[in-house]
């Protein structure tokens, strides 16, 4: 059947910054695509424990801070206390930072890039083995980049370090992939548009207005991120190696500046 193209049954998955936001539209998603277990995480220990009693007994809480090295290796560690191979890692865990040219701080820089760009980078290091483990020719395992838009085209705010680290993401996905398929490891990456989070809160707070500025006259839905995302970690995205799909209701499409 067509339809079990995108099951993800019998597959274990780990959604970085997985307890709230599109991380856990993705969570919830995988769930109701059939998911054996999925992992997720956060620097909120409460609030990761509250996501997981939330989507129920197949998402496990593994609370952790990734932005450092020591936190990745922790993270793994624990992970593979549980697990012995990974089928699909999303690394979802950002942050943003606005501030004036002139005044935009060194730690603005340090702490969107080390998150945004350097932890997805160890993290899927860290987890080669295990994805490698579950990967075949015929079924690849899965790493899924949560990129932004605003690393295709340029948004009205001086987010000087999001603009760069999410530009970079889309490229590392195009350089991991490159490498990672020879161990049947499909490397994809998606770049959301407007969705309600708390990261984006002028999309869930002013909605309606930010939907007269994009093309499809609507912000993103929590489907829309948990289909894009089915798609690429099942069997229906086997082939798609290296590409970042925008989701984000034309708005990359359109003139620079319009969110």
């Amino acid at each position: 059947m067509m339809l079990d193209m995108f099951s993800l049954k019998g597959r274990t998955a780990i959604v970085t910054g997985g307890s709230r936001g599109i991380g856990m539209m993705i969570a919830r998603g995988f769930i109701e695509a059939g998911v054996d277990k999925v992992y997720i995480t956060s620097r909120k220990a409460g609030q990761c424990d509250e996501a997981a009693a939330e989507l129920g007994p197949k998402c496990v809480s593994l609370p952790q801070d990734l932005s450092t090295l020591d936190g990745i290796k922790s993270f793994v560690g624990r992970y593979l206390e549980h697990e012995s191979k990974l089928d699909i890692l999303v690394n979802n865990a950002g942050a943003a930072w606005g501030a004036a040219f002139d005044e935009f701080p060194e730690s603005g820089w340090d702490k969107v890039l080390n998150l945004n760009l350097k932890s997805p980078f160890f993290l899927t290091q860290a987890l080669h083995a295990a994805l490698t483990k579950a990967g075949t020719h015929e079924r690849p395992s899965k790493v899924i980049n949560i990129a932004s838009i605003d690393g295709i085209r340029l948004n009205p705010q001086e987010t000087y370090s999001y603009h760069a680290s999410k530009a970079g993401l889309i490229y590392l996905t195009r350089r991991m992939a490159a490498r990672l398929i020879a161990d049947n490891i499909c490397v994809t990456a998606i770049a959301p548009g407007a969705f309600a989070s708390e990261m984006n809160r002028v999309a869930r707070d002013q909605g309606d207005e930010v939907a007269k500025r994009i093309p499809s006259r609507r912000i993103g839905r929590d489907e829309d991120m948990a289909c894009a995302a089915i798609y690429l970690a099942s069997q229906a995205g086997d082939y798609v190696v290296g590409e970042t799909i925008a989701v984000d209701g034309g708005v990359a499409l359109a003139s620079p500046g319009g969110l």
